[in-house]
């Protein structure tokens, strides 16, 4: 096992831990399945708007359309900047959500995690994203309205393009602060599945829950129904005196398009629901969170097994950067 950052010592009363806390929920595959052999693209472009995230009361407008070389974001209000590519090279920012930016400071994209993430989730390989500015919508039912659209577009395989899947060289950990870590274990031989193992522990109602699951577009689209969430505190700042503050000003948070936690209660209706049990946060964490920060590799398709314990946007990004950086991504063999 190579550590990235952190021991074995450090790392094992964490795998303890993570033994100890209960699986709430499995979303496996059919034993027969296996993702695409073929990159793919949308049929057809689409335009979609709502509400800015950071800029309350302003709408942005995103416009996908087919490509044949990655993911990208072009900022239609930077006429003089080039399409921003989807890739940890140009992570500018992952404390608070993962913000790309390449070319001049103007040309970001803010909070990009509910879009990118679609690429892994429902293996959309190649498209460019057209954004009327650095501010994405943020909406009621997590990414849905997105997936959604995507569906009615449809996604077209190009059998002259075929994928390339790539896994780590060996078993590759990074431990982070507060007790987190992410753990990425080599696919078998022959199989392009990535699976994960997600598990979250707040210090609020929110507590603590987990999940394990394959992921294919159905789970995916599962887990994408889930909003982002905040404490009882944020949205209060955001009410109150954030209103003095840059980082809460403008936030567009309301009580249909975020999961507010207070102490020992939700302050705002949960949802997703399994055996009497929001798992709203924990599926949030892992479609839109880390599915999001994995889909920044650029060069494939990615198959193993992901392990997230406690952590989040800033340990993710870290980590694809760290993997890079230490070359240990390795080609799969062609299909």
């Amino acid at each position: 096992m190579k550590y990235l950052s952190g021991t074995e010592k450090e790392l094992a009363p964490l795998l303890e831990a993570l033994g100890r806390q209960k699986v709430d929920m499995l979303f496996a595959a059919p034993d027969v399945w296996q993702p695409d052999k073929y990159e793919t693209t949308l049929k057809s472009a689409f335009s979609i708007d709502g509400p800015g995230t950071y800029s309350k009361g302003r709408k942005t407008t995103l416009t996908f359309s087919p490509c044949k070389n990655g993911w990208f974001f072009n900022r239609q209000d930077q006429p003089e900047q080039l399409p921003v590519r989807v890739s940890p090279a140009n992570v500018w920012t992952a404390q608070r959500s993962i913000v790309l930016r390449s070319g001049a400071a103007s040309n970001y994209m803010r909070m990009t995690e509910h879009i990118i993430a679609c690429r892994l989730g429902l293996g959309l390989d190649n498209i460019v994203v057209g954004s009327s500015n650095g501010d994405p919508p943020l909406y009621d039912v997590g990414s849905m309205p997105i997936i959604e659209a995507i569906g009615q577009a449809g996604i077209v395989r190009d059998e002259s393009r075929p994928l390339k899947y790539f896994t780590v060289k060996e078993d590759v950990v990074l431990l982070g602060p507060h007790g987190s870590f992410l753990r990425f274990e080599p696919a078998q031989s022959g199989d392009r599945r990535l699976s994960l193992d997600v598990a979250i522990d707040f210090p609020n109602a929110i507590g603590k829950q987990r999940i394990q699951f394959d992921l294919t577009p159905q789970s995916f689209t599962h887990g994408a129904h889930a909003r982002t969430n905040c404490s009882r505190w944020e949205i209060f700042l955001v009410r109150t005196i954030g209103k003095l503050l840059a980082d809460f000003r403008n936030l567009g948070y309301t009580n249909q398009n975020i999961l507010i936690a207070g102490k020992r209660q939700y302050y705002n209706k949960p949802t997703m629901i399994h055996d009497g049990k929001s798992l709203e946060a924990v599926w949030h964490r892992a479609c839109l969170d880390l599915v999001a920060a994995l889909s920044l590799f650029d060069k494939g398709r990615l198959a193993g097994h992901v392990t997230s314990y406690k952590a989040g946007h800033s340990l993710d990004c870290r980590f694809m950067t760290l993997l890079e950086i230490n070359d240990l991504w390795q080609e799969m063999p062609s299909i």
